[in-house]
Protein backbone atom coordinates (compact mmCIF):
# COMPACT_ATOMS: atom_id res chain seq x y z
CA UNK A 1 0.00 0.00 0.00
CA UNK A 2 1.22 3.51 -0.84
CA UNK A 3 1.04 6.15 1.89
CA UNK A 4 1.34 9.72 0.71
CA UNK A 5 3.11 12.50 2.57
CA UNK A 6 -0.10 13.82 4.16
CA UNK A 7 -0.99 10.37 5.48
CA UNK A 8 2.56 9.89 6.71
CA UNK A 9 2.42 13.14 8.65
CA UNK A 10 -0.89 12.12 10.21
CA UNK A 11 0.58 8.74 11.07
CA UNK A 12 3.59 10.30 12.77
CA UNK A 13 2.39 10.57 16.36
CA UNK A 14 1.53 6.90 16.67
CA UNK A 15 4.29 5.45 14.54
CA UNK A 16 7.11 7.58 15.94
CA UNK A 17 5.78 6.97 19.44
CA UNK A 18 5.96 3.25 18.79
CA UNK A 19 9.52 3.44 17.55
CA UNK A 20 10.95 5.68 20.23
CA UNK A 21 9.01 4.59 23.30
CA UNK A 22 9.14 0.85 22.93
CA UNK A 23 5.51 0.54 21.90
CA UNK A 24 4.77 -2.75 20.14
CA UNK A 25 3.97 -2.18 16.46
CA UNK A 26 1.85 -5.31 16.40
CA UNK A 27 0.78 -7.81 19.00
CA UNK A 28 3.54 -10.35 19.50
CA UNK A 29 1.70 -12.82 21.71
CA UNK A 30 -1.79 -14.23 22.13
CA UNK A 31 -2.36 -12.13 25.23
CA UNK A 32 -1.44 -8.80 23.57
CA UNK A 33 -3.82 -6.52 21.70
CA UNK A 34 -3.15 -3.26 19.85
CA UNK A 35 -5.92 -0.81 18.95
CA UNK A 36 -5.74 2.28 16.73
CA UNK A 37 -8.09 4.73 18.41
CA UNK A 38 -9.60 7.83 16.83
CA UNK A 39 -9.23 10.35 19.64
CA UNK A 40 -6.71 11.50 22.23
CA UNK A 41 -7.29 11.31 25.97
CA UNK A 42 -6.97 14.82 27.47
CA UNK A 43 -7.71 13.94 31.10
CA UNK A 44 -7.83 10.94 33.45
CA UNK A 45 -10.68 12.27 35.56
CA UNK A 46 -13.87 10.84 33.96
CA UNK A 47 -16.09 13.11 36.07
CA UNK A 48 -14.84 16.65 35.43
CA UNK A 49 -14.16 18.95 32.50
CA UNK A 50 -15.04 18.67 28.81
CA UNK A 51 -13.52 15.19 28.41
CA UNK A 52 -16.10 13.77 30.80
CA UNK A 53 -18.91 14.43 28.30
CA UNK A 54 -17.07 13.19 25.22
CA UNK A 55 -18.87 9.93 24.31
CA UNK A 56 -15.91 8.71 22.24
CA UNK A 57 -13.58 8.68 25.25
CA UNK A 58 -15.89 6.56 27.39
CA UNK A 59 -14.44 3.32 26.04
CA UNK A 60 -11.07 4.36 27.48
CA UNK A 61 -12.57 5.38 30.80
CA UNK A 62 -14.66 2.19 31.07
CA UNK A 63 -11.52 0.11 30.64
CA UNK A 64 -9.99 1.59 33.78
CA UNK A 65 -13.01 2.69 35.82
CA UNK A 66 -16.26 0.84 36.44
CA UNK A 67 -19.48 2.70 35.95
CA UNK A 68 -21.80 2.82 38.93
CA UNK A 69 -24.45 0.77 37.13
CA UNK A 70 -23.34 -1.45 34.28
CA UNK A 71 -24.66 -1.54 30.74
CA UNK A 72 -24.61 -4.55 28.42
CA UNK A 73 -23.66 -4.24 24.73
CA UNK A 74 -27.36 -3.97 23.83
CA UNK A 75 -27.69 -1.00 26.26
CA UNK A 76 -29.74 -2.92 28.85
CA UNK A 77 -28.77 -2.14 32.44
CA UNK A 78 -26.96 -4.62 34.66
CA UNK A 79 -25.46 -4.55 38.17
CA UNK A 80 -22.09 -2.85 38.36
CA UNK A 81 -20.55 -1.33 41.45
CA UNK A 82 -24.13 -1.21 42.67
CA UNK A 83 -25.96 -4.52 42.82
CA UNK A 84 -29.36 -2.98 43.65
CA UNK A 85 -30.84 0.51 43.33
CA UNK A 86 -34.23 2.23 43.35
CA UNK A 87 -36.67 4.79 44.74
CA UNK A 88 -39.11 4.61 47.59
CA UNK A 89 -42.84 4.80 46.69
CA UNK A 90 -43.19 8.59 46.79
CA UNK A 91 -39.81 9.21 45.11
CA UNK A 92 -38.40 11.09 48.10
CA UNK A 93 -35.51 8.71 48.82
CA UNK A 94 -33.07 6.54 46.92
CA UNK A 95 -31.61 3.25 48.12
CA UNK A 96 -28.43 1.57 46.83
CA UNK A 97 -26.56 -1.62 47.64
CA UNK A 98 -22.79 -1.55 47.09
CA UNK A 99 -21.02 -4.61 45.70
CA UNK A 100 -18.84 -6.45 48.22
CA UNK A 101 -15.35 -7.75 47.53
CA UNK A 102 -14.24 -5.11 45.00
CA UNK A 103 -10.69 -3.73 45.15
CA UNK A 104 -9.08 -0.61 43.73
CA UNK A 105 -6.08 -1.11 41.46
CA UNK A 106 -3.74 -0.43 44.38
CA UNK A 107 -5.29 -3.34 46.30
CA UNK A 108 -7.27 -1.21 48.76
CA UNK A 109 -10.93 -2.13 49.35
CA UNK A 110 -13.73 -0.39 47.49
CA UNK A 111 -16.38 0.81 49.97
CA UNK A 112 -19.69 2.57 50.29
CA UNK A 113 -17.73 5.63 51.44
CA UNK A 114 -16.16 5.81 47.97
CA UNK A 115 -19.63 5.86 46.42
CA UNK A 116 -20.98 8.59 48.69
CA UNK A 117 -17.84 10.73 48.35
CA UNK A 118 -17.97 10.44 44.56
CA UNK A 119 -21.67 11.30 44.35
CA UNK A 120 -21.27 14.28 46.68
CA UNK A 121 -18.25 15.44 44.71
CA UNK A 122 -20.19 15.09 41.44
CA UNK A 123 -23.03 17.18 42.84
CA UNK A 124 -20.74 19.97 44.04
CA UNK A 125 -20.62 22.73 41.41
CA UNK A 126 -17.11 23.65 42.55
CA UNK A 127 -15.79 20.31 41.31
CA UNK A 128 -16.54 21.03 37.67
CA UNK A 129 -18.69 18.02 36.83
CA UNK A 130 -20.50 18.93 33.56
CA UNK A 131 -23.53 16.92 34.73
CA UNK A 132 -23.57 18.47 38.20
CA UNK A 133 -27.20 19.47 37.71
CA UNK A 134 -28.12 15.75 37.69
CA UNK A 135 -26.01 14.64 40.63
CA UNK A 136 -27.05 17.53 42.90
CA UNK A 137 -30.61 16.19 42.97
CA UNK A 138 -29.85 13.70 45.76
CA UNK A 139 -27.96 14.45 48.98
CA UNK A 140 -27.87 13.73 52.73
CA UNK A 141 -26.50 10.24 52.09
CA UNK A 142 -26.36 7.74 54.95
CA UNK A 143 -24.32 4.53 55.04
CA UNK A 144 -25.22 1.32 56.85
CA UNK A 145 -22.70 -1.37 55.92
CA UNK A 146 -23.01 -1.76 52.17
CA UNK A 147 -26.39 -0.01 52.06
CA UNK A 148 -26.74 3.65 51.11
CA UNK A 149 -29.79 5.89 51.35
CA UNK A 150 -30.14 9.46 50.11
CA UNK A 151 -32.74 12.22 50.18
CA UNK A 152 -34.21 13.44 46.90
CA UNK A 153 -33.85 17.21 46.63
CA UNK A 154 -35.57 17.28 43.25
CA UNK A 155 -36.90 14.20 41.48
CA UNK A 156 -34.94 13.38 38.34
CA UNK A 157 -36.35 10.42 36.40
CA UNK A 158 -32.98 9.63 34.83
CA UNK A 159 -30.84 9.83 37.98
CA UNK A 160 -30.06 6.11 37.99
CA UNK A 161 -29.79 5.92 34.20
CA UNK A 162 -26.99 8.50 34.37
CA UNK A 163 -25.02 6.05 36.50
CA UNK A 164 -24.38 4.13 33.26
CA UNK A 165 -23.59 7.23 31.25
CA UNK A 166 -21.32 10.27 31.17
CA UNK A 167 -19.55 11.03 34.48
CA UNK A 168 -21.21 7.98 36.08
CA UNK A 169 -18.00 6.69 37.68
CA UNK A 170 -16.71 6.16 41.21
CA UNK A 171 -13.26 7.47 42.16
CA UNK A 172 -11.12 6.27 45.14
CA UNK A 173 -11.77 8.66 48.03
CA UNK A 174 -8.65 7.94 50.13
CA UNK A 175 -6.26 7.74 47.18
CA UNK A 176 -7.60 10.88 45.48
CA UNK A 177 -7.44 12.90 48.70
CA UNK A 178 -3.87 11.68 49.22
CA UNK A 179 -2.46 12.46 45.75
CA UNK A 180 -4.78 15.28 44.67
CA UNK A 181 -5.99 16.09 41.17
CA UNK A 182 -2.47 16.43 39.75
CA UNK A 183 -1.30 13.18 41.28
CA UNK A 184 -4.38 11.37 39.99
CA UNK A 185 -3.64 12.54 36.45
CA UNK A 186 -0.14 11.09 36.75
CA UNK A 187 -1.22 7.78 38.26
CA UNK A 188 -4.97 7.10 37.94
CA UNK A 189 -6.52 4.04 39.56
CA UNK A 190 -9.99 2.58 39.29
CA UNK A 191 -11.74 -0.73 39.85
CA UNK A 192 -12.09 -1.56 36.14
CA UNK A 193 -10.88 -4.56 34.14
CA UNK A 194 -7.61 -2.87 33.17
CA UNK A 195 -4.95 -0.87 34.99
CA UNK A 196 -2.86 1.93 33.47
CA UNK A 197 0.63 0.62 32.73
CA UNK A 198 2.00 3.57 30.74
CA UNK A 199 0.48 6.70 29.25
CA UNK A 200 2.10 9.08 26.77
CA UNK A 201 -0.21 12.00 26.02
CA UNK A 202 -1.07 12.33 22.32
CA UNK A 203 0.75 9.07 21.58
CA UNK A 204 -0.48 5.92 23.32
CA UNK A 205 -1.95 4.24 26.37
CA UNK A 206 -0.75 0.85 27.58
CA UNK A 207 -3.06 -1.20 29.81
CA UNK A 208 -2.57 -4.41 31.75
CA UNK A 209 -5.29 -6.69 33.07
CA UNK A 210 -6.46 -6.10 36.63
CA UNK A 211 -5.67 -9.31 38.56
CA UNK A 212 -8.21 -8.39 41.25
CA UNK A 213 -11.09 -7.59 38.91
CA UNK A 214 -14.45 -8.55 40.38
CA UNK A 215 -16.01 -9.28 36.99
CA UNK A 216 -15.00 -11.46 34.07
CA UNK A 217 -11.21 -11.40 33.66
CA UNK A 218 -10.16 -9.78 30.35
CA UNK A 219 -8.91 -12.23 27.72
CA UNK A 220 -6.00 -9.97 26.70
CA UNK A 221 -3.39 -9.43 29.41
CA UNK A 222 -1.84 -6.40 27.68
CA UNK A 223 -3.60 -3.80 25.54
CA UNK A 224 -1.94 -0.91 23.71
CA UNK A 225 -4.17 1.88 22.47
CA UNK A 226 -2.54 4.19 19.94
CA UNK A 227 -4.08 7.63 19.53
CA UNK A 228 -4.40 7.95 15.76
CA UNK A 229 -6.70 10.88 15.02
CA UNK A 230 -6.22 10.78 11.24
CA UNK A 231 -8.60 8.33 9.51
CA UNK A 232 -6.16 7.45 6.70
CA UNK A 233 -3.56 6.63 9.31
CA UNK A 234 -5.96 4.28 11.10
CA UNK A 235 -6.51 2.51 7.80
CA UNK A 236 -2.73 2.16 7.45
CA UNK A 237 -2.49 0.81 10.99
CA UNK A 238 -4.96 -2.02 10.40
CA UNK A 239 -3.79 -2.82 6.87
CA UNK A 240 -0.14 -3.03 7.86
CA UNK A 241 -0.90 -5.20 10.87
CA UNK A 242 0.49 -2.61 13.29
CA UNK A 243 -2.90 -2.60 15.01
CA UNK A 244 -5.40 -5.43 15.26
CA UNK A 245 -8.51 -3.30 15.77
CA UNK A 246 -9.59 0.15 14.62
CA UNK A 247 -12.79 2.12 14.25
CA UNK A 248 -14.44 5.12 12.61
CA UNK A 249 -12.86 4.85 9.18
CA UNK A 250 -14.45 5.87 5.86
CA UNK A 251 -17.12 3.40 4.82
CA UNK A 252 -15.53 2.69 1.45
CA UNK A 253 -12.36 1.74 3.30
CA UNK A 254 -14.40 -0.46 5.63
CA UNK A 255 -15.86 -2.34 2.65
CA UNK A 256 -12.43 -2.66 1.03
CA UNK A 257 -10.64 -3.82 4.16
CA UNK A 258 -13.09 -6.49 5.27
CA UNK A 259 -12.71 -8.11 1.84
CA UNK A 260 -9.00 -8.64 2.47
CA UNK A 261 -7.54 -11.87 3.77
CA UNK A 262 -7.09 -11.86 7.50
CA UNK A 263 -9.46 -8.97 8.23
CA UNK A 264 -13.10 -8.85 9.33
CA UNK A 265 -15.53 -6.16 10.40
CA UNK A 266 -18.53 -5.26 12.46
CA UNK A 267 -20.92 -2.45 11.64
CA UNK A 268 -24.24 -1.62 13.24
CA UNK A 269 -26.33 1.41 14.09
CA UNK A 270 -25.18 2.85 17.40
CA UNK A 271 -26.59 5.48 19.72
CA UNK A 272 -24.55 8.30 18.13
CA UNK A 273 -26.21 10.81 15.85
CA UNK A 274 -24.73 13.40 13.51
CA UNK A 275 -26.23 16.87 13.92
CA UNK A 276 -25.57 20.52 13.25
CA UNK A 277 -25.99 22.89 16.18
CA UNK A 278 -27.52 26.26 15.33
CA UNK A 279 -26.31 29.01 17.64
CA UNK A 280 -28.77 31.84 18.28
CA UNK A 281 -26.50 34.49 16.79
CA UNK A 282 -26.14 36.34 13.50
CA UNK A 283 -28.07 34.80 10.58
CA UNK A 284 -29.52 32.00 12.70
CA UNK A 285 -31.80 34.46 14.48
CA UNK A 286 -33.79 34.52 11.21
CA UNK A 287 -36.30 31.64 11.15
CA UNK A 288 -36.39 31.72 7.35
CA UNK A 289 -32.64 31.11 7.22
CA UNK A 290 -32.84 28.23 9.68
CA UNK A 291 -35.73 26.56 7.91
CA UNK A 292 -34.07 26.99 4.53
CA UNK A 293 -30.83 25.51 5.89
CA UNK A 294 -32.75 22.45 7.05
CA UNK A 295 -34.92 22.02 3.95
CA UNK A 296 -31.99 22.29 1.54
CA UNK A 297 -30.20 19.22 2.94
CA UNK A 298 -30.85 15.90 1.22
CA UNK A 299 -30.10 13.48 4.07
CA UNK A 300 -31.02 10.39 2.04
CA UNK A 301 -28.40 11.37 -0.52
CA UNK A 302 -25.77 11.90 2.18
CA UNK A 303 -26.35 8.40 3.53
CA UNK A 304 -26.43 6.82 0.08
CA UNK A 305 -23.48 8.59 -1.52
CA UNK A 306 -21.12 9.41 1.35
CA UNK A 307 -21.95 6.69 3.87
CA UNK A 308 -22.54 3.91 1.34
CA UNK A 309 -25.98 3.25 2.79
CA UNK A 310 -24.76 2.75 6.37
CA UNK A 311 -26.73 4.59 9.04
CA UNK A 312 -30.07 6.32 8.55
CA UNK A 313 -31.46 9.86 8.23
CA UNK A 314 -33.21 11.36 11.26
CA UNK A 315 -35.68 14.23 11.62
CA UNK A 316 -35.26 14.87 15.37
CA UNK A 317 -32.55 14.31 17.94
CA UNK A 318 -34.12 10.92 18.73
CA UNK A 319 -33.33 7.60 17.06
CA UNK A 320 -35.68 4.59 16.93
CA UNK A 321 -33.94 3.16 20.02
CA UNK A 322 -34.68 6.26 22.12
CA UNK A 323 -37.71 6.41 24.43
CA UNK A 324 -39.20 9.55 22.81
CA UNK A 325 -38.73 8.62 19.15
CA UNK A 326 -41.74 9.83 17.13
CA UNK A 327 -41.82 8.64 13.51
CA UNK A 328 -44.68 11.04 12.73
CA UNK A 329 -42.30 14.02 12.95
CA UNK A 330 -40.91 14.61 9.48
CA UNK A 331 -38.93 17.44 7.91
CA UNK A 332 -39.16 17.74 4.15
CA UNK A 333 -36.28 18.10 1.74
CA UNK A 334 -37.48 20.98 -0.44
CA UNK A 335 -34.82 23.20 -2.06
CA UNK A 336 -37.43 25.29 -3.90
CA UNK A 337 -39.23 26.09 -0.65
CA UNK A 338 -35.82 26.91 0.87
CA UNK A 339 -35.24 29.47 -1.91
CA UNK A 340 -38.65 31.04 -1.24
CA UNK A 341 -37.91 31.35 2.47
CA UNK A 342 -34.54 32.97 1.82
CA UNK A 343 -36.07 35.30 -0.77
CA UNK A 344 -38.53 36.47 1.88
CA UNK A 345 -35.54 37.58 3.94
CA UNK A 346 -33.82 39.22 0.98
CA UNK A 347 -31.38 36.45 0.06
CA UNK A 348 -30.76 34.48 -3.14
CA UNK A 349 -28.00 32.46 -4.83
CA UNK A 350 -26.71 35.75 -6.24
CA UNK A 351 -27.03 37.52 -2.89
CA UNK A 352 -26.47 34.74 -0.33
CA UNK A 353 -26.74 34.86 3.43
CA UNK A 354 -23.29 34.19 4.87
CA UNK A 355 -22.12 32.43 8.05
CA UNK A 356 -19.47 30.02 9.34
CA UNK A 357 -19.96 26.32 9.95
CA UNK A 358 -17.49 24.42 12.14
CA UNK A 359 -16.68 20.73 11.81
CA UNK A 360 -14.24 18.01 12.75
CA UNK A 361 -12.29 16.26 10.00
CA UNK A 362 -11.77 12.51 10.27
CA UNK A 363 -13.18 12.23 13.79
CA UNK A 364 -16.29 10.49 12.42
CA UNK A 365 -16.48 8.78 9.03
CA UNK A 366 -16.99 11.40 6.31
CA UNK A 367 -17.69 14.21 8.79
CA UNK A 368 -15.81 16.84 6.78
CA UNK A 369 -17.03 15.49 3.45
CA UNK A 370 -20.60 15.56 4.74
CA UNK A 371 -20.27 19.21 5.66
CA UNK A 372 -18.71 19.94 2.27
CA UNK A 373 -21.73 18.33 0.61
CA UNK A 374 -24.18 20.26 2.81
CA UNK A 375 -22.40 23.53 2.04
CA UNK A 376 -22.81 22.70 -1.64
CA UNK A 377 -26.54 22.06 -1.17
CA UNK A 378 -26.84 25.35 0.70
CA UNK A 379 -25.02 27.26 -2.00
CA UNK A 380 -27.67 26.28 -4.56
CA UNK A 381 -30.46 27.90 -2.54
CA UNK A 382 -28.69 31.07 -1.41
CA UNK A 383 -26.57 30.18 1.63
CA UNK A 384 -22.82 30.72 1.58
CA UNK A 385 -21.16 28.92 4.47
CA UNK A 386 -17.46 29.10 5.25
CA UNK A 387 -16.06 25.85 6.69
CA UNK A 388 -13.82 26.05 9.75
CA UNK A 389 -12.13 22.81 10.86
CA UNK A 390 -11.38 22.17 14.53
CA UNK A 391 -10.46 19.30 16.85
CA UNK A 392 -13.24 17.77 18.92
CA UNK A 393 -11.69 19.16 22.13
CA UNK A 394 -12.06 22.67 20.71
CA UNK A 395 -15.73 22.01 20.02
CA UNK A 396 -16.33 21.17 23.68
CA UNK A 397 -14.44 24.27 24.80
CA UNK A 398 -16.44 26.56 22.51
CA UNK A 399 -19.78 24.92 23.26
CA UNK A 400 -19.30 25.17 27.03
CA UNK A 401 -18.52 28.89 26.59
CA UNK A 402 -21.48 29.36 24.18
CA UNK A 403 -19.07 30.52 21.49
CA UNK A 404 -19.77 28.10 18.67
CA UNK A 405 -20.19 29.51 15.18
CA UNK A 406 -23.75 30.01 13.87
CA UNK A 407 -23.59 26.37 12.68
CA UNK A 408 -21.43 23.57 14.11
CA UNK A 409 -21.33 19.88 13.27
CA UNK A 410 -21.24 17.40 16.16
CA UNK A 411 -21.94 13.76 16.94
CA UNK A 412 -24.23 13.38 19.95
CA UNK A 413 -24.08 10.19 21.99
CA UNK A 414 -27.00 8.99 24.11
CA UNK A 415 -26.40 5.45 25.21
CA UNK A 416 -29.20 5.53 27.79
CA UNK A 417 -31.74 6.51 25.13
CA UNK A 418 -33.61 9.05 27.24
CA UNK A 419 -34.94 12.28 25.68
CA UNK A 420 -33.44 14.38 28.47
CA UNK A 421 -29.99 13.27 27.37
CA UNK A 422 -30.57 14.00 23.70
CA UNK A 423 -33.08 16.78 23.02
CA UNK A 424 -32.94 17.91 26.64
CA UNK A 425 -29.32 18.80 27.14
CA UNK A 426 -28.66 19.67 23.49
CA UNK A 427 -31.48 22.21 23.29
CA UNK A 428 -32.02 23.54 26.82
CA UNK A 429 -30.45 26.99 26.94
CA UNK A 430 -29.17 26.92 30.56
CA UNK A 431 -27.41 23.61 29.89
CA UNK A 432 -23.65 23.91 29.25
CA UNK A 433 -24.18 21.52 26.33
CA UNK A 434 -26.59 23.77 24.43
CA UNK A 435 -26.07 26.95 22.42
CA UNK A 436 -29.72 27.63 21.60
CA UNK A 437 -31.11 29.86 24.33
CA UNK A 438 -34.62 30.95 23.33
CA UNK A 439 -37.12 31.37 26.17
CA UNK A 440 -39.93 29.60 24.34
CA UNK A 441 -37.99 26.35 24.35
CA UNK A 442 -36.76 26.74 27.91
CA UNK A 443 -40.35 27.22 29.08
CA UNK A 444 -41.48 24.08 27.26
CA UNK A 445 -38.68 21.94 28.65
CA UNK A 446 -38.65 23.18 32.26
CA UNK A 447 -41.67 21.15 33.50
CA UNK A 448 -40.31 17.92 32.00
CA UNK A 449 -37.17 17.65 34.10
CA UNK A 450 -39.04 16.51 37.20
CA UNK A 451 -42.17 14.96 35.67
CA UNK A 452 -43.04 11.81 37.68
CA UNK A 453 -45.69 10.51 35.27
CA UNK A 454 -43.58 8.62 32.72
CA UNK A 455 -46.17 8.60 29.93
CA UNK A 456 -46.75 12.33 30.35
CA UNK A 457 -43.00 12.95 30.43
CA UNK A 458 -42.35 11.12 27.16
CA UNK A 459 -45.34 12.78 25.47
CA UNK A 460 -43.98 16.14 26.59
CA UNK A 461 -40.61 15.46 25.02
CA UNK A 462 -42.25 14.39 21.77
CA UNK A 463 -44.09 17.72 21.72
CA UNK A 464 -40.77 19.51 22.27
CA UNK A 465 -39.20 17.61 19.38
CA UNK A 466 -42.09 18.55 17.10
CA UNK A 467 -41.82 22.22 18.06
CA UNK A 468 -38.04 22.23 17.50
CA UNK A 469 -38.55 20.71 14.04
CA UNK A 470 -41.14 23.38 13.17
CA UNK A 471 -38.86 26.19 14.35
CA UNK A 472 -35.72 24.62 12.83
CA UNK A 473 -33.71 25.22 16.00
CA UNK A 474 -31.31 22.40 15.11
CA UNK A 475 -30.41 20.32 12.07
CA UNK A 476 -30.53 16.56 12.86
CA UNK A 477 -28.72 14.60 10.16
CA UNK A 478 -28.14 10.88 10.64
CA UNK A 479 -27.95 8.00 13.07
CA UNK A 480 -24.48 6.56 12.71
CA UNK A 481 -23.49 3.03 11.89
CA UNK A 482 -20.11 2.51 13.55
CA UNK A 483 -17.48 0.73 11.41
CA UNK A 484 -15.00 -1.49 13.26
CA UNK A 485 -12.31 -3.40 11.36
CA UNK A 486 -10.29 -6.08 13.10
CA UNK A 487 -7.95 -8.98 12.54
CA UNK A 488 -9.66 -12.33 12.18
CA UNK A 489 -7.51 -13.40 15.11
CA UNK A 490 -9.60 -11.17 17.36
CA UNK A 491 -13.29 -11.46 18.23
CA UNK A 492 -14.91 -8.06 18.78
CA UNK A 493 -18.24 -7.47 20.51
CA UNK A 494 -19.71 -4.17 19.30
CA UNK A 495 -21.35 -2.01 21.97
CA UNK A 496 -24.39 -0.02 20.82
CA UNK A 497 -23.17 2.93 22.90
CA UNK A 498 -20.28 3.24 20.45
CA UNK A 499 -17.71 2.54 23.17
CA UNK A 500 -14.90 0.30 21.92
CA UNK A 501 -14.14 -1.95 24.89
CA UNK A 502 -11.05 -4.18 24.88
CA UNK A 503 -12.50 -6.11 27.82
CA UNK A 504 -15.16 -7.46 25.41
CA UNK A 505 -12.54 -8.68 22.94
CA UNK A 506 -11.17 -12.23 22.87
CA UNK A 507 -8.63 -14.14 20.79
CA UNK A 508 -10.30 -16.03 17.95
CA UNK A 509 -10.13 -19.80 18.20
Amino acid sequence: MTINRRDLLGYGAAAIGAATLGLPRAAKAADELTIAYNVNLPSWDPTTGPSAVNPTIQGLYQSVFDQIIGQKPDLSFTPGLLTEWGWNDDRTKVTMTVRDGVKWHDGSPFTAEDVVWSLQRAGDEKTGNPIQFVWKNVNNFKIDGNKITGDVVQFDPVYFKWMSFLTGYILPKAYYEKVGAEGFEKAPIGTGPYMVDKFERNAFLRLKANPHYWGTKPAFENVTIKFVTDAASRVAEIESGSSQVTLEIPYEEYDRLIAKDGLAGSIKNVSDIGMIFFNDIEAMLDKNVRQAAVMAVDKELLVKRLLRGYGQPIATLETPEYAAFDPSIKVEHNPEKAKELLAASGYSPKKPVKFTIQTTKGFKPKDYEMIQAIVGMWRKVGIEANIEVYEIAKHYELRAADKLAPAAFYNWGNSIGDPTTSTGFAMYGPSPHSVWDSKDLVDMINPLWGEKDEAKRIAGWKAVDKYIAEQAYVLPLIQYAQPIVHSKKVNVVQHVSGALLPALMTPAA
